[in-house]
């Protein structure tokens, strides 16, 4: 059977729904401050103007999410649609930390307390959280992780760190992966937490990366009191759940619709003439990786639209999720890689740290270029967070190969 790739009509209307909202409220500032983003996430300002935004004056802030519990209940067709229409326009990006990746959770392991209480905070940007999972020693091999969380009346005390904590200097929650019983097997003995940034007893340190962003921390918990009522599915069973979450982290970005927005600026930027007057995609070989890299992002559009459907009929983007983030990241590299490569020198005076983090410093060559050094330093990261390209490895020759 022929697979059918045309929109209905229900669909082209809806798209044209989604480009007037933006054409109405995606102001300038916004795109610019998009244009401008060479870390993971948009800053925290700009994401939650353009959150309340969607929230307010339509109801989108959370696509993925079932109208139970305050999302639009859209099937993957228009979510698809969505997050397109968003890339093409160059809208920031909302902070997918409770979003996306917490809420699942919740939906799915939360008592009805908790659903009712964080979820319309996560809506409507009261609660901005960070997530809590990898620690000085415990990366990728997780389930090694030594936080502790020791049972103290209604309460847990927890004691120990977390590290690569993304936005925890703005965040004022963080779930967190914590161990409740150290006799139990490594994944046996851990529970999920949620946890108040603003407890006694909680210390954020900031990491500073090589390419000059202050995105990620070091987070130390002395003596924290945590209610009971806090720990999200049964105690000591918090590898389910962490694992789920991981799959919506891993797998449920939507990334082939922005990867294609870019490709279309490496190709402006590579049909630019130099000095000699030549263009760079004239370059058989320059040309010849730019169509490699095209068929990567076709390829991966594919498999995302294959999730978001599973999605659609009440399952989990399951481990097929680790084969997508490998590709992206992949791909999302390799594109940085050629970006960097077609503006040769001029990508130098924008490293972030070259420019001693001066933002009003002059720039050398288009603005355009500003972004593309910092953009690239920052994707090597991508290989190593949400886990490394090696766990995802094995993730898929045990779970998908069945090796």
């Amino acid at each position: 059977m022929a697979l059918n790739l045309q929109f209905s009509a229900e669909d082209e209307a809806f798209r044209a729904e989604v480009r007037s909202f933006l054409e109405q409220h995606l102001d300038d500032d916004l795109k610019e401050a998009a244009r401008r983003q060479t870390s993971v996430f948009a800053d925290k300002d700009v994401a939650m103007r353009w959150q309340l935004i969607l929230h307010k004056e339509k109801g989108w802030a959370a696509p993925s999410w079932p109208e139970e519990f305050g999302g639009p209940g859209w099937g993957p067709t228009r979510r698809y649609i969505f997050n397109e229409e968003c890339a093409k326009a160059g809208a920031p990006g909302v902070i997918p930390l409770g979003l996306r990746m917490l809420a699942p959770v919740l939906f799915k392991y939360g008592t009805p307390e908790q659903q009712a209480y964080y979820l319309p905070r996560m809506l409507n940007g009261e609660h901005y959280w960070c997530q809590g999972y990898s620690e000085p020693g415990s990366g990728s091999d997780l389930s090694s992780l030594k936080t502790t969380a020791v049972k103290d009346g209604d309460d847990y005390i927890v004691n120990g760190t977390k590290i690569w904590t993304t936005h925890a200097h703005f965040a004022d929650h963080i779930f967190c992966l914590v161990r409740t019983d150290t006799d139990a097997k490594p994944q046996a003995g851990i529970s999920f937490l949620l946890i108040d940034m603003n407890t006694p007893g909680i210390t954020i340190q900031p990491i500073i990366t090589i390419a000059g962003d202050h995105e990620v921390n070091q987070v130390f918990f002395d003596n924290v009191r945590v209610p009971q009522s806090n720990r999200v599915g049964p105690e000591n069973e918090g590898w389910t759940a962490a694992k789920y979450l991981l799959e919506f982290e891993r797998g449920g970005g939507g990334a082939a619709a922005r990867l294609k927005v870019a490709l279309d600026e490496l190709k402006s930027l590579a049909r630019k003439v130099d000095d000699s007057g030549e263009a760079l995609i004239d370059d058989p070989a320059f040309h010849g990786r730019i169509s490699q890299l095209e068929i990567g992002i076709h390829a991966l559009e594919f498999n995302e639209l294959r999730t978001l459907s599973k999605m659609a009929d009440g399952g989990s983007p399951g481990p097929e999720s680790s084969l997508a983030k490998n590709t992206g990241v992949d791909l999302e590299q390799t594109l940085n890689t050629l970006k960097l490569e077609a503006i040769a020198w001029y990508g130098v005076p924008h490293h972030n740290l070259m420019r001693l983090q001066d933002n009003n410093a002059p720039t050398v060559g288009p603005a355009r270029f500003e972004p593309i050094n910092g953009r690239y330093i920052n994707s090597r990261a991508a290989s190593v967070f949400g886990g490394s390209r090696e766990v995802q490895k094995n993730i898929i020759a045990k779970t998908v190969l069945g090796l």
